[in-house]
């Protein structure tokens, strides 16, 4: 009787073993869980790039091009200090600069023609133009991300002082924090930022 019992149960388990192993084979493969690529330093600070690209190209977006001129000096605040500071275009010019300043050494690229300082080159004017300088200087980092591996992160590229993490991460902070003046630009001409609209504006 111990011996029905005991091949009833062998039975039962491999019956049931092998319901199992046909269940988890007819599973379509859109089912199983899909592996996630193992992030690396250069897809890390891309990702990054990539998103304060996403959120100064919307800002440029939404300003109208006749509002390109506008700084805050022409408000005349009481009490405000806003002599000489840029106008929204040029705040626009000067992060792009900045970019290929802050990426080339990184990728070896020359700088564009026109490049003396912070401002940008003087034949960039109008809306268009200033948004493709702005999409060729990111598009810059994102070569300059690619570059970055383990082993060269802590390395100073040719001619410059800071590690190519540092000029990596350094270029996505300084447009960072151009952008939050650039917000309080939109805000001063009641534009709302497209990154504080509601789903349905």
């Amino acid at each position: 009787m111990k011996n029905l019992r005991s091949l009833f149960f062998a039975a039962l388990l491999t019956l049931g073993n092998s319901a199992l192993g046909q269940s988890t084979m007819n599973v379509p493969p859109a089912a199983t869980p899909q592996t996630q690529p193992v992030p690396t330093i250069a897809s890390v600070i891309d990702r990054e790039i990539s998103n304060v690209e996403k959120q100064i190209l919307d800002v440029a977006d939404a300003v109208p091009e006749g509002k390109y001129k506008f700084s805050p000096e022409s408000l005349n605040i009481a009490g405000a200090d806003f002599k000489g500071v840029r106008t929204f275009a040029a705040e626009l010019k000067h992060v792009a600069t900045s970019n290929y300043f802050i990426w080339s050494p990184l990728t070896g690229d020359k700088l564009p023609e026109g490049l003396k300082d912070g401002n940008g080159p003087e034949n960039v004017k109008t809306k268009a133009e200033i948004i493709q300088f702005l999409k060729d200087s990111f598009a810059l980092g994102h070569k300059a991300a690619a570059t970055l591996r383990l082993d060269n992160v802590l390395q100073s590229p040719e001619g410059s002082k800071s590690t190519r993490l540092h000029l990596a991460e350094f270029g996505v902070a300084h447009a960072f924090d151009h952008y939050g003046q650039l917000v309080e630009y939109l805000r001063m001409n009641g534009i709302v930022p497209p990154a504080s609209r509601g789903k349905s504006e």
